[in-house]
């Protein structure tokens, strides 16, 4: 015997319908739960505030005590002497007045002019580094240099240990031409600047050197090479 169901009492014919309206419902609430939102409630007050006294601290006001300079010593008192004398009494401290004109017959005296020896002394002594006119060795550069070679002697102990180099001898060429005051501006060796020494002294005369016309002590300063051959 077959069983017959209605098609009215049949749920599987709903069955699509009630899951579709399930998640309608489902995803209603979920959106409902997200734009639900809780007011915050407003703060009626933000407490009490107790204000603390401050006592003002007064700073009183100093003014620097003025220092008075101590006052100045009254004046010496000055006792004035009177010298008493009598209308008989002769004056020996008279003073004597002179007639001071002077006619054509006056004779004046006048004081010399006396020319100071130091200043003389002073400009022979001045010692003058650029002039004019150089001093000037008699036959010229050239025959300086000749002198020179042939009047040095290289000393033996500086042959022995090679030593050789340039010694610059400085000295002065006075008014009359004569050389003095050699002294060594660079020198090398003891033994070298000795023979250096030597030579400068050696030297003849000069051509002085000249500053506006007149004759002057001029520095001047000459190299001398040693070199071993």
């Amino acid at each position: 015997m077959e069983l017959k169901k209605s098609e009215k009492a049949n749920l599987e014919n709903k069955r699509n319908t009630f899951l579709l309206l399930g998640l309608v419902i489902a995803l209603g609430v979920t959106l409902l739960a997200f734009e639900w939102t809780s007011k915050q409630g407003k703060a009626d007050s933000l407490g009490s505030l107790a204000a603390q006294e401050v006592e003002e601290e007064i700073i009183p006001i100093t003014r620097e005590q003025e220092i008075k300079p101590p006052p100045p010593p009254p004046p010496p008192k000055v006792v004035e002497v009177l010298n008493i004398v009598e209308d008989d009494v002769e004056i020996e401290d008279e003073l004597e007045i002179e007639d001071s004109e002077a006619d054509d017959e006056t004779v004046i005296d006048v004081a010399p002019v006396v020319v100071a020896e130091e200043e003389e002394e002073e400009d022979a002594a001045q010692v003058f580094f650029i002039v004019e006119d150089m001093p000037e060795f008699p036959g010229g550069e050239l025959a300086l240099r000749k002198y020179i070679g042939n009047a040095v002697k290289y000393p033996v102990i500086a042959q022995e240990n090679g030593i050789q180099g340039k010694v610059y001898v400085t000295f002065v060429v006075g008014k009359d031409g004569s050389v003095y005051n050699a002294g060594i501006a660079r020198g090398v060796d003891p033994s070298l600047n000795k023979e250096a020494l030597r030579v400068v002294n050696s030297l003849p005369k000069w051509k002085p050197g000249k500053q506006r016309g007149k004759a002057v002590n001029v520095s001047y300063t000459v190299p001398i090479n040693f070199v071993l051959q």
